[in-house]
């Protein structure tokens, strides 16, 4: 029986996170055969990791292709101490922000620690407008302050968490592309993609997390995963937008449709309930 640390969540607020989600996937979208400690969990777009820190599985591999966000995590695995200490430096406050939120446009930012990039990003997270990580197509932070009153920059209990099952627990933290992640996938793993979504509308498109973008080209490759894990008898499960080009690409596999609000959008009459569809291979 895998015990459950209730502490252990996300520790960042990311466009399209499950949170609101995992009991509903707990419920009625896993796999019939649950992870077992002789197979691995696998998720590509690992973003805040709200299905991964649901689950807790022995065995994962987690990757993104947003090097700042892997770094977050395995920072908080191998340094946890020394962040929480980093963290406890930062100033909710305008100018202090926009200071810190423009590293990512000098030189020297890549003599920064790892350390110091990881705290960086948690604290613009928590502190910048709509709790939105993203980058323009220099790959540099540009969300605006958010003039939060009393943000959570430093959740101790969480980070600690966090290090703890990281540490554990058999948990391989990679910042590749997402066929790449999942190469060594055999059957009866478990693998979860959560793709930046399908745009609902022409206007509607966020890929700002990661400078490289997911456009319907990338859709198609990663429905060619999909097939590809399918013949090799793993379990997959995708989310998407309710949209009619994915309804189309995944016509053959099990779909679900599925409302979400959705709290991260720059028009704030545009946040609240939308379609997403669950994909799945298996019953």
């Amino acid at each position: 029986m895998v015990t459950i640390n209730k502490l252990v969540k996300p520790f960042l607020k990311w466009a399209g996170g499950k949170r609101q989600l995992i009991p509903e996937i707990m419920a009625s979208h896993l796999p019939k055969k649950r992870i077992t400690n002789k197979s691995t969990y696998f998720e590509p777009f690992i973003g805040g990791g709200a299905l991964l820190f649901a689950l807790q599985p022995q065995n994962a591999v987690l990757n993104d292709s947003n090097a700042e966000l892997i770094n977050c995590y395995k920072v908080i695995r191998d340094s946890v101490d020394e962040l929480i200490e980093d963290l406890k430096r930062h100033e909710n406050e305008e100018n202090y922000y926009y200071a810190i939120r423009e590293w990512d446009r000098a030189r020297e930012y890549q003599t920064k620690t790892e350390i110091e990039r990881a705290s960086r990003i948690i604290f613009l997270n928590k502190t910048c407008y709509n709790g939105l990580f993203r980058v323009n197509s220099s790959g540099q932070f540009n969300v605006p302050f958010g003039r939060y009153k009393n943000p959570n920059i430093l959740d101790i209990a969480v980070l600690k968490a966090v290090s703890q099952y990281l540490n554990e627990h058999q948990v391989k933290i990679s910042n590749q592309d997402f066929e790449d992640c999942v190469k060594d996938a055999r059957a009866g793993d478990f693998i979860y993609f959560d793709p930046p979504y399908d745009p609902v509308s022409e206007t509607a498109s966020f890929t700002g997390y990661d400078v490289n973008g997911f456009d319907k080209e990338e859709q198609r490759r990663l429905k060619e995963t999909f097939d590809a894990l399918t013949r090799r008898k793993c379990n997959v499960l995708l989310s998407n937008a309710y949209t009619d080009f994915i309804i189309d690409l995944y016509s053959e596999y099990k779909q679900t449709r599925i409302s979400a609000t959705r709290a991260i959008n720059s028009n704030a009459s545009k946040r609240g309930k939308v379609d997403e569809i669950l994909v799945k291979n298996y019953e």
